[in-house]
Protein backbone atom coordinates (compact mmCIF):
# COMPACT_ATOMS: atom_id res chain seq x y z
CA UNK A 1 0.00 0.00 0.00
CA UNK A 2 1.36 3.00 -0.98
CA UNK A 3 2.39 5.74 1.25
CA UNK A 4 0.93 9.40 1.09
CA UNK A 5 3.19 12.55 1.63
CA UNK A 6 2.18 15.60 2.79
CA UNK A 7 5.51 16.99 2.66
CA UNK A 8 4.71 19.43 -0.37
CA UNK A 9 1.56 20.37 0.97
CA UNK A 10 2.82 23.54 2.81
CA UNK A 11 5.37 25.47 1.66
CA UNK A 12 8.55 25.66 4.11
CA UNK A 13 8.83 29.22 3.26
CA UNK A 14 4.68 29.57 4.61
CA UNK A 15 6.21 28.18 7.62
CA UNK A 16 9.08 30.47 7.71
CA UNK A 17 6.92 33.42 7.02
CA UNK A 18 4.84 32.84 9.89
CA UNK A 19 7.45 32.45 12.33
CA UNK A 20 8.95 35.95 10.89
CA UNK A 21 5.69 37.08 11.89
CA UNK A 22 5.37 35.82 15.53
CA UNK A 23 9.15 36.81 15.93
CA UNK A 24 8.09 40.37 15.49
CA UNK A 25 5.53 40.17 17.02
CA UNK A 26 7.00 38.59 20.62
CA UNK A 27 9.85 41.20 20.21
CA UNK A 28 6.90 44.26 20.37
CA UNK A 29 5.89 42.19 23.44
CA UNK A 30 9.01 43.01 25.07
CA UNK A 31 9.46 46.21 23.89
CA UNK A 32 6.41 47.72 24.63
CA UNK A 33 4.90 45.68 28.17
CA UNK A 34 6.50 48.52 30.22
CA UNK A 35 4.61 51.20 28.33
CA UNK A 36 1.68 49.79 30.44
CA UNK A 37 2.98 48.10 33.10
CA UNK A 38 4.73 51.23 34.46
CA UNK A 39 1.57 53.41 34.24
CA UNK A 40 0.15 50.49 37.41
CA UNK A 41 3.66 50.73 38.62
CA UNK A 42 3.76 54.25 39.64
CA UNK A 43 2.32 56.77 41.93
CA UNK A 44 0.07 59.68 40.24
CA UNK A 45 2.19 62.95 39.52
CA UNK A 46 1.84 65.09 42.33
CA UNK A 47 3.14 68.23 43.03
CA UNK A 48 2.98 70.19 46.47
CA UNK A 49 -0.45 69.25 47.48
CA UNK A 50 -2.13 68.80 44.31
CA UNK A 51 -2.09 65.62 41.72
CA UNK A 52 -2.65 66.64 38.37
CA UNK A 53 -6.22 64.52 36.88
CA UNK A 54 -6.95 64.12 33.35
CA UNK A 55 -7.94 67.47 31.83
CA UNK A 56 -10.73 65.96 29.62
CA UNK A 57 -12.14 64.61 32.58
CA UNK A 58 -11.53 67.86 34.64
CA UNK A 59 -13.43 69.15 31.34
CA UNK A 60 -15.89 67.50 31.57
CA UNK A 61 -16.81 67.55 35.10
CA UNK A 62 -16.08 71.48 35.05
CA UNK A 63 -13.73 71.66 37.52
CA UNK A 64 -10.30 73.72 37.47
CA UNK A 65 -7.18 71.99 35.53
CA UNK A 66 -4.91 73.27 38.64
CA UNK A 67 -5.78 69.73 39.88
CA UNK A 68 -7.78 67.90 42.70
CA UNK A 69 -6.30 67.31 46.55
CA UNK A 70 -4.15 64.43 46.52
CA UNK A 71 -6.49 63.01 49.40
CA UNK A 72 -9.53 62.76 47.07
CA UNK A 73 -7.62 61.39 44.18
CA UNK A 74 -5.61 58.82 46.36
CA UNK A 75 -8.83 57.12 47.57
CA UNK A 76 -9.75 56.10 43.77
CA UNK A 77 -6.28 54.59 42.90
CA UNK A 78 -6.99 50.60 42.51
CA UNK A 79 -4.26 48.37 43.98
CA UNK A 80 -2.57 46.50 41.27
CA UNK A 81 0.41 46.00 43.63
CA UNK A 82 3.42 48.04 45.16
CA UNK A 83 3.52 51.59 43.86
CA UNK A 84 6.67 53.68 43.54
CA UNK A 85 7.66 57.29 43.49
CA UNK A 86 9.25 57.27 40.43
CA UNK A 87 9.63 61.06 38.86
CA UNK A 88 8.05 61.71 35.55
CA UNK A 89 11.81 62.26 34.20
CA UNK A 90 12.86 59.14 35.64
CA UNK A 91 10.00 57.41 33.85
CA UNK A 92 11.14 58.67 30.67
CA UNK A 93 14.80 56.85 31.71
CA UNK A 94 13.00 54.02 32.07
CA UNK A 95 11.10 53.75 28.90
CA UNK A 96 13.74 54.73 26.98
CA UNK A 97 16.42 52.57 28.06
CA UNK A 98 15.33 49.53 25.99
CA UNK A 99 15.95 51.47 22.99
CA UNK A 100 19.40 52.74 24.06
CA UNK A 101 21.01 48.99 23.81
CA UNK A 102 18.42 48.25 21.09
CA UNK A 103 20.23 51.37 19.32
CA UNK A 104 23.22 50.43 20.63
CA UNK A 105 23.24 46.33 18.76
CA UNK A 106 21.45 47.85 15.67
CA UNK A 107 24.63 48.70 13.80
CA UNK A 108 26.38 45.72 13.90
CA UNK A 109 23.50 43.59 14.34
CA UNK A 110 23.12 42.87 10.86
CA UNK A 111 27.02 41.80 10.38
CA UNK A 112 26.24 39.41 13.55
CA UNK A 113 23.52 37.87 11.91
CA UNK A 114 25.07 37.38 8.61
CA UNK A 115 28.45 35.99 10.14
CA UNK A 116 26.87 33.75 12.95
CA UNK A 117 23.28 32.93 11.04
CA UNK A 118 20.06 34.68 11.58
CA UNK A 119 18.48 32.23 13.63
CA UNK A 120 21.03 31.33 15.66
CA UNK A 121 20.79 35.42 16.64
CA UNK A 122 17.20 34.89 17.17
CA UNK A 123 16.88 32.23 19.77
CA UNK A 124 19.58 33.68 21.98
CA UNK A 125 18.14 36.93 21.95
CA UNK A 126 14.56 35.82 22.77
CA UNK A 127 16.03 33.39 25.38
CA UNK A 128 18.19 35.76 26.90
CA UNK A 129 15.51 39.00 26.93
CA UNK A 130 12.48 36.29 28.25
CA UNK A 131 14.75 35.23 31.42
CA UNK A 132 15.18 38.68 32.14
CA UNK A 133 11.92 39.72 31.66
CA UNK A 134 10.68 37.05 34.17
CA UNK A 135 12.93 38.97 36.70
CA UNK A 136 11.72 42.29 36.43
CA UNK A 137 9.50 43.09 39.53
CA UNK A 138 12.82 41.83 41.35
CA UNK A 139 14.46 44.48 39.63
CA UNK A 140 12.18 47.16 40.16
CA UNK A 141 11.63 46.03 44.05
CA UNK A 142 15.44 46.75 44.29
CA UNK A 143 16.28 49.17 42.32
CA UNK A 144 15.00 51.49 39.54
CA UNK A 145 18.41 51.30 38.30
CA UNK A 146 18.64 47.58 38.16
CA UNK A 147 15.07 47.80 36.30
CA UNK A 148 16.77 50.02 33.62
CA UNK A 149 19.69 47.95 33.54
CA UNK A 150 17.63 44.67 32.84
CA UNK A 151 15.69 46.91 29.98
CA UNK A 152 18.95 47.79 29.15
CA UNK A 153 20.47 44.14 28.03
CA UNK A 154 16.75 43.09 26.48
CA UNK A 155 17.17 46.33 24.37
CA UNK A 156 21.22 45.36 23.40
CA UNK A 157 19.70 41.69 22.23
CA UNK A 158 16.56 42.72 21.16
CA UNK A 159 18.63 45.36 18.30
CA UNK A 160 19.89 41.95 16.25
CA UNK A 161 15.96 40.23 15.44
CA UNK A 162 15.07 43.05 12.64
CA UNK A 163 18.64 42.48 11.29
CA UNK A 164 18.38 38.94 11.20
CA UNK A 165 15.07 38.60 9.84
CA UNK A 166 15.94 40.96 6.89
CA UNK A 167 18.75 38.32 6.57
CA UNK A 168 16.47 35.42 6.26
CA UNK A 169 13.94 37.08 3.81
CA UNK A 170 17.02 37.64 1.53
CA UNK A 171 17.75 34.16 1.79
CA UNK A 172 14.32 32.65 1.93
CA UNK A 173 11.89 35.51 -0.27
CA UNK A 174 11.43 34.93 -4.28
CA UNK A 175 11.94 38.61 -5.88
CA UNK A 176 7.49 38.40 -6.42
CA UNK A 177 7.26 37.23 -2.94
CA UNK A 178 9.21 40.05 -1.29
CA UNK A 179 6.50 42.49 -0.01
CA UNK A 180 4.62 39.02 1.72
CA UNK A 181 8.07 38.79 3.79
CA UNK A 182 8.19 42.16 4.28
CA UNK A 183 4.60 42.36 5.35
CA UNK A 184 5.62 39.96 8.15
CA UNK A 185 7.55 41.86 9.56
CA UNK A 186 4.82 44.13 10.36
CA UNK A 187 3.77 41.26 13.21
CA UNK A 188 4.73 43.41 15.67
CA UNK A 189 1.54 45.23 15.73
CA UNK A 190 -0.48 42.50 16.34
CA UNK A 191 2.13 41.74 19.05
CA UNK A 192 0.87 45.47 20.60
CA UNK A 193 -2.96 45.09 19.51
CA UNK A 194 -2.17 41.28 21.94
CA UNK A 195 0.03 42.64 24.53
CA UNK A 196 -1.77 45.95 25.58
CA UNK A 197 -5.09 44.39 26.26
CA UNK A 198 -3.83 41.55 27.81
CA UNK A 199 -1.92 42.95 30.08
CA UNK A 200 -4.13 45.37 30.80
CA UNK A 201 -6.27 42.32 32.16
CA UNK A 202 -4.06 40.75 34.21
CA UNK A 203 -3.07 43.60 35.83
CA UNK A 204 -6.79 44.33 37.17
CA UNK A 205 -6.80 40.58 38.04
CA UNK A 206 -3.90 39.56 39.29
CA UNK A 207 -1.46 42.72 39.84
CA UNK A 208 1.39 44.22 37.38
CA UNK A 209 4.25 41.63 38.82
CA UNK A 210 2.29 38.63 36.26
CA UNK A 211 2.33 40.43 33.71
CA UNK A 212 6.42 40.56 33.70
CA UNK A 213 5.65 37.21 34.75
CA UNK A 214 3.12 36.72 31.40
CA UNK A 215 5.56 38.57 28.58
CA UNK A 216 8.49 36.39 29.67
CA UNK A 217 6.63 32.73 29.79
CA UNK A 218 5.47 33.50 26.37
CA UNK A 219 8.35 34.33 24.95
CA UNK A 220 10.74 31.50 26.48
CA UNK A 221 8.09 28.74 24.86
CA UNK A 222 7.95 30.50 21.09
CA UNK A 223 11.57 30.66 21.94
CA UNK A 224 11.55 26.84 21.77
CA UNK A 225 9.53 26.43 18.62
CA UNK A 226 11.82 28.43 16.71
CA UNK A 227 14.71 26.59 17.35
CA UNK A 228 13.16 23.48 15.72
CA UNK A 229 11.22 25.05 12.57
CA UNK A 230 13.59 27.84 11.41
CA UNK A 231 17.13 27.61 9.51
CA UNK A 232 19.43 30.06 7.84
CA UNK A 233 18.72 28.52 4.61
CA UNK A 234 16.29 26.49 2.53
CA UNK A 235 19.31 24.30 1.75
CA UNK A 236 20.04 23.71 5.33
CA UNK A 237 15.72 23.29 6.41
CA UNK A 238 15.48 19.09 7.02
CA UNK A 239 11.96 18.51 5.81
CA UNK A 240 11.75 21.21 2.36
CA UNK A 241 11.13 19.51 -0.84
CA UNK A 242 14.07 19.15 -3.38
CA UNK A 243 11.31 21.53 -5.93
CA UNK A 244 11.08 24.32 -3.19
CA UNK A 245 14.87 24.80 -2.72
CA UNK A 246 15.07 24.75 -6.73
CA UNK A 247 12.43 27.59 -7.03
CA UNK A 248 13.90 29.42 -3.94
CA UNK A 249 17.84 29.43 -5.35
CA UNK A 250 16.82 30.07 -8.96
CA UNK A 251 14.66 32.92 -8.88
CA UNK A 252 17.38 34.44 -6.39
CA UNK A 253 20.29 33.82 -8.86
CA UNK A 254 22.15 36.58 -9.68
CA UNK A 255 21.48 38.96 -6.65
CA UNK A 256 22.74 36.77 -3.80
CA UNK A 257 26.41 36.57 -3.62
CA UNK A 258 27.86 32.55 -2.66
CA UNK A 259 30.73 34.32 -0.97
CA UNK A 260 31.48 35.46 2.24
CA UNK A 261 32.12 39.44 2.18
CA UNK A 262 32.79 41.88 4.57
CA UNK A 263 30.19 44.72 4.63
CA UNK A 264 31.62 47.31 2.38
CA UNK A 265 30.97 49.90 5.30
CA UNK A 266 32.51 52.88 3.50
CA UNK A 267 30.80 52.42 0.52
CA UNK A 268 27.61 52.33 2.20
CA UNK A 269 28.39 55.56 3.77
CA UNK A 270 29.30 57.38 0.85
CA UNK A 271 25.96 56.07 -1.02
CA UNK A 272 23.78 59.13 -0.93
CA UNK A 273 20.68 56.75 -1.58
CA UNK A 274 21.56 54.96 1.50
CA UNK A 275 21.31 58.21 3.36
CA UNK A 276 18.11 59.35 2.50
CA UNK A 277 17.03 55.40 3.10
CA UNK A 278 18.31 56.41 6.87
CA UNK A 279 16.43 59.22 7.12
CA UNK A 280 13.43 57.79 5.84
CA UNK A 281 13.29 55.12 8.57
CA UNK A 282 14.19 57.63 10.70
CA UNK A 283 10.75 59.57 10.26
CA UNK A 284 8.83 56.14 10.33
CA UNK A 285 10.16 55.01 13.42
CA UNK A 286 9.61 58.80 15.45
CA UNK A 287 6.40 57.90 14.58
CA UNK A 288 6.00 54.05 15.38
CA UNK A 289 7.90 54.68 18.63
CA UNK A 290 6.16 58.22 19.61
CA UNK A 291 2.61 56.22 19.72
CA UNK A 292 4.20 53.39 20.89
CA UNK A 293 6.06 54.74 24.18
CA UNK A 294 3.41 57.97 25.07
CA UNK A 295 0.65 56.51 23.07
CA UNK A 296 -0.87 54.59 26.51
CA UNK A 297 0.23 57.83 28.95
CA UNK A 298 -1.72 60.17 26.21
CA UNK A 299 -4.76 58.41 26.13
CA UNK A 300 -5.21 57.64 30.09
CA UNK A 301 -3.24 60.59 31.53
CA UNK A 302 -5.08 63.34 29.37
CA UNK A 303 -8.02 61.75 27.51
CA UNK A 304 -8.79 59.74 31.06
CA UNK A 305 -9.33 56.31 29.85
CA UNK A 306 -9.22 53.88 32.42
CA UNK A 307 -6.20 51.06 32.35
CA UNK A 308 -8.14 48.34 30.75
CA UNK A 309 -9.70 50.83 28.25
CA UNK A 310 -6.23 52.29 27.35
CA UNK A 311 -4.75 48.73 26.65
CA UNK A 312 -7.72 48.46 24.33
CA UNK A 313 -7.69 51.92 22.92
CA UNK A 314 -3.78 52.29 22.33
CA UNK A 315 -3.43 48.71 20.29
CA UNK A 316 -5.73 50.00 17.84
CA UNK A 317 -3.79 51.57 15.75
CA UNK A 318 -1.34 48.81 15.39
CA UNK A 319 -4.11 46.32 14.31
CA UNK A 320 -5.02 48.91 11.41
CA UNK A 321 -1.18 49.31 10.54
CA UNK A 322 -1.18 45.38 10.32
CA UNK A 323 -4.15 45.00 8.41
CA UNK A 324 -3.17 47.99 5.51
CA UNK A 325 0.81 46.93 6.16
CA UNK A 326 -0.40 43.56 4.71
CA UNK A 327 -2.92 45.00 1.95
CA UNK A 328 0.21 47.36 0.85
CA UNK A 329 2.41 44.58 0.35
CA UNK A 330 0.34 42.49 -1.94
CA UNK A 331 -0.83 45.68 -3.77
CA UNK A 332 2.86 46.27 -4.43
CA UNK A 333 3.89 42.65 -4.85
CA UNK A 334 1.10 42.87 -8.02
CA UNK A 335 2.59 46.02 -9.41
CA UNK A 336 5.98 44.29 -9.61
CA UNK A 337 4.56 41.04 -11.49
CA UNK A 338 2.60 43.40 -13.71
CA UNK A 339 5.19 45.70 -14.14
CA UNK A 340 3.33 48.70 -13.96
CA UNK A 341 6.31 50.78 -12.08
CA UNK A 342 9.59 50.62 -11.80
CA UNK A 343 10.92 50.14 -8.41
CA UNK A 344 11.62 53.02 -7.11
CA UNK A 345 8.60 54.91 -8.60
CA UNK A 346 7.04 52.54 -6.32
CA UNK A 347 8.93 53.75 -3.14
CA UNK A 348 8.51 57.26 -3.60
CA UNK A 349 4.22 56.66 -4.44
CA UNK A 350 3.50 55.31 -1.66
CA UNK A 351 5.40 57.59 0.65
CA UNK A 352 2.52 59.44 0.34
CA UNK A 353 1.06 56.69 2.89
CA UNK A 354 3.42 55.88 4.64
CA UNK A 355 4.74 59.57 5.45
CA UNK A 356 2.97 62.40 4.27
CA UNK A 357 -0.56 61.03 5.47
CA UNK A 358 0.48 60.37 9.07
CA UNK A 359 2.12 63.49 9.14
CA UNK A 360 -0.96 65.29 8.34
CA UNK A 361 -3.04 63.02 10.59
CA UNK A 362 -1.22 63.94 13.49
CA UNK A 363 -1.42 67.39 12.91
CA UNK A 364 -5.30 67.76 12.42
CA UNK A 365 -5.33 65.50 16.21
CA UNK A 366 -4.22 69.05 17.78
CA UNK A 367 -7.76 70.13 16.49
CA UNK A 368 -10.11 67.70 18.12
CA UNK A 369 -9.51 68.49 21.87
CA UNK A 370 -11.08 66.35 24.07
CA UNK A 371 -13.11 64.85 21.31
CA UNK A 372 -12.11 60.96 22.28
CA UNK A 373 -13.73 59.68 18.96
CA UNK A 374 -12.19 61.85 16.35
CA UNK A 375 -8.42 61.15 18.49
CA UNK A 376 -8.75 57.73 18.33
CA UNK A 377 -9.60 57.95 14.71
CA UNK A 378 -6.89 59.97 13.65
CA UNK A 379 -4.44 58.37 15.87
CA UNK A 380 -5.53 55.17 14.26
CA UNK A 381 -5.20 56.22 10.55
CA UNK A 382 -1.79 58.06 11.31
CA UNK A 383 -0.51 54.36 12.45
CA UNK A 384 -2.57 52.71 10.16
CA UNK A 385 -1.35 54.54 6.79
CA UNK A 386 2.16 53.85 8.01
CA UNK A 387 1.68 49.97 7.07
CA UNK A 388 2.83 51.50 3.47
CA UNK A 389 6.36 51.37 4.92
CA UNK A 390 6.08 47.63 3.69
CA UNK A 391 6.69 49.00 0.42
CA UNK A 392 9.25 52.12 1.51
CA UNK A 393 11.66 52.15 3.91
CA UNK A 394 10.89 48.29 4.91
CA UNK A 395 12.08 47.37 1.65
CA UNK A 396 14.71 49.56 0.13
CA UNK A 397 17.55 47.61 2.08
CA UNK A 398 16.91 44.57 -0.25
CA UNK A 399 16.61 46.89 -3.23
CA UNK A 400 20.02 48.61 -2.68
CA UNK A 401 21.71 45.26 -1.70
CA UNK A 402 20.33 41.90 -1.53
CA UNK A 403 23.42 40.56 -0.02
CA UNK A 404 23.71 43.24 2.57
CA UNK A 405 20.00 43.74 3.38
CA UNK A 406 20.94 42.85 7.18
CA UNK A 407 23.58 44.96 7.46
CA UNK A 408 21.70 47.95 5.81
CA UNK A 409 18.89 47.18 7.98
CA UNK A 410 21.11 47.08 11.14
CA UNK A 411 22.34 50.39 10.62
CA UNK A 412 19.32 52.41 9.94
CA UNK A 413 17.19 50.49 12.36
CA UNK A 414 20.07 51.92 14.90
CA UNK A 415 20.08 55.39 13.89
CA UNK A 416 16.32 55.34 14.01
CA UNK A 417 15.53 53.49 17.39
CA UNK A 418 17.34 56.63 18.46
CA UNK A 419 14.20 57.95 18.46
CA UNK A 420 12.87 55.10 21.15
CA UNK A 421 14.57 56.68 23.82
CA UNK A 422 14.40 60.10 22.54
CA UNK A 423 10.51 60.90 22.55
CA UNK A 424 10.04 59.75 26.29
CA UNK A 425 12.56 61.95 27.24
CA UNK A 426 11.02 64.70 25.14
CA UNK A 427 7.39 64.04 26.29
CA UNK A 428 8.70 63.48 29.77
CA UNK A 429 10.68 67.25 29.94
CA UNK A 430 7.46 68.50 28.68
CA UNK A 431 4.91 67.37 30.52
CA UNK A 432 7.13 67.39 33.88
CA UNK A 433 5.06 70.42 35.44
CA UNK A 434 1.73 70.13 33.60
CA UNK A 435 0.12 66.97 31.52
CA UNK A 436 -2.39 68.75 29.43
CA UNK A 437 -3.41 69.12 26.27
CA UNK A 438 -1.40 72.27 25.16
CA UNK A 439 1.77 70.32 26.33
CA UNK A 440 0.73 67.20 24.21
CA UNK A 441 -0.18 69.34 21.11
CA UNK A 442 3.62 70.54 21.22
CA UNK A 443 4.38 67.00 21.05
CA UNK A 444 2.13 65.95 18.14
CA UNK A 445 3.56 68.52 15.94
CA UNK A 446 7.16 67.62 16.23
CA UNK A 447 6.06 64.45 15.22
CA UNK A 448 4.21 65.77 12.50
CA UNK A 449 7.30 67.96 10.91
CA UNK A 450 9.44 65.23 11.42
CA UNK A 451 6.96 62.41 9.15
CA UNK A 452 6.66 65.07 6.66
CA UNK A 453 10.47 66.14 6.11
CA UNK A 454 12.38 63.10 6.33
CA UNK A 455 9.48 61.82 3.35
CA UNK A 456 10.59 64.52 1.56
CA UNK A 457 14.35 63.86 1.49
CA UNK A 458 13.58 60.26 0.33
CA UNK A 459 11.43 61.79 -2.48
CA UNK A 460 14.11 63.74 -3.88
CA UNK A 461 17.33 61.43 -3.34
CA UNK A 462 15.92 58.12 -2.60
CA UNK A 463 16.59 55.14 -5.52
CA UNK A 464 15.46 51.42 -5.62
CA UNK A 465 18.27 50.73 -7.83
CA UNK A 466 20.56 48.02 -6.68
CA UNK A 467 24.09 49.27 -6.01
CA UNK A 468 27.38 48.45 -7.39
CA UNK A 469 28.82 47.40 -4.03
CA UNK A 470 26.39 44.64 -3.88
CA UNK A 471 28.21 42.28 -6.32
CA UNK A 472 31.85 43.74 -6.16
CA UNK A 473 33.64 40.40 -5.35
CA UNK A 474 36.04 40.37 -2.54
CA UNK A 475 39.27 39.72 -3.88
CA UNK A 476 41.04 38.68 0.10
CA UNK A 477 38.80 35.79 -0.90
CA UNK A 478 39.31 33.06 -3.82
CA UNK A 479 36.08 32.29 -5.88
CA UNK A 480 36.71 28.44 -4.47
CA UNK A 481 34.86 29.49 -1.42
CA UNK A 482 31.25 29.95 -3.55
CA UNK A 483 30.24 26.84 -2.07
CA UNK A 484 29.05 28.99 0.39
CA UNK A 485 25.55 30.94 0.29
CA UNK A 486 25.64 34.14 1.51
CA UNK A 487 27.13 32.96 4.73
CA UNK A 488 25.13 29.66 4.93
CA UNK A 489 27.04 27.81 7.56
CA UNK A 490 28.18 24.38 6.54
CA UNK A 491 25.64 23.22 3.88
CA UNK A 492 25.56 19.44 3.93
CA UNK A 493 24.79 18.65 0.55
CA UNK A 494 24.71 14.53 1.11
CA UNK A 495 20.93 15.61 2.68
CA UNK A 496 19.92 16.44 -0.77
CA UNK A 497 20.99 13.24 -1.92
CA UNK A 498 19.09 11.03 0.71
CA UNK A 499 16.24 13.50 0.25
CA UNK A 500 16.01 12.80 -3.16
CA UNK A 501 16.54 8.49 -2.45
CA UNK A 502 13.23 8.52 0.14
CA UNK A 503 11.01 10.84 -1.82
CA UNK A 504 7.86 9.13 -2.31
Amino acid sequence: MAHISFKNCIPVRAIIWVMCFTCTLFLYMLRINLSIIILAMVQPNEKGNKTFVPECKVIKQNLTFDGLTAEALHSNIEDYGVRYDWSSELQGLILGSYFWGFTIAGFPGGAIAEKFGPSKCVTISFLVSGILTLIGPWAAALNPWLLIISRFVIGIFGGVVFPSLHCLVARWAPPDEKGKFVGALLGGSLGTVITWPLLGYIIETLGWTWAFIGSGGCVIAWTISWYFLVTDSPEQHRTISEEEVRHITESLSGSISKVKRFPPYKDIFLTIPFWALLILHFGNLWGLFFLMTAGPNFLSSVLGFTLGHTGILASLPYLARLILGIIFGQIGDFIIRKHYMEKTTIRKSFILFSHFLPGVLLFAQTFVGCDVTWAIVLITMSLGLNGASTLTNLQNSQDLSPNFAGTLYGIINCVGSTTGFINPTIVGYMTAERNGLDEWHHIFYIGSSVYIACGIVFCIFGTADKQPWNDETDKSKPDTEGVENIGFEDVDFSKSTSRENTKI
